[in-house]
């Protein structure tokens, strides 16, 4: 089972996505702000996460932050920004966010982008 860090700040769409993610066969690890996940990534779980979903503005550490401490330890895991928020895009993609996707209540964009980056990335080494 594929295992996903999903770094958001809102309770209700940790739930959804955990429920939703986990009918799809993903095993999924909440985090509620950038400080957070950085601690489960680098406390351990580096080698346990197989992607990373990524909220922009939370408490704390934002995304933004938080993407910037994971490219700069040069962590090889496919990430993407998934947030309300179009004005990120540009930034978020130069630091080397694999997807940029705006938060739907229809979720198959994200599940399609999901199985298309693990499995290019599975195919990487």
């Amino acid at each position: 089972m594929k295992k996903i860090l999903y770094v958001e700040n809102d309770e209700r769409l940790q739930f959804l996505i955990r429920e939703e993610l986990g009918s799809d066969n993903y095993e999924v690890i909440t985090a509620s702000n950038g400080k957070d996940a950085l601690d489960i990534l680098f406390n351990g779980g580096e080698n346990s996460i197989d992607l990373i979903i990524m909220d922009i503005h939370m408490p704390k550490m934002d995304g933004m932050d938080t993407i910037g401490h994971i490219l700069k330890s040069e962590l090889d895991k496919p990430l993407i920004v998934y947030t309300g928020y179009s004005s990120y895009k540009e930034d978020a993609l130069a630091m080397s966010a694999d997807a940029y996707i705006l938060k739907s209540h229809d979720l198959s964009e994200l599940k399609e982008t999901i199985h298309n980056l693990i499995g290019k990335h599975q195919g990487k080494g």
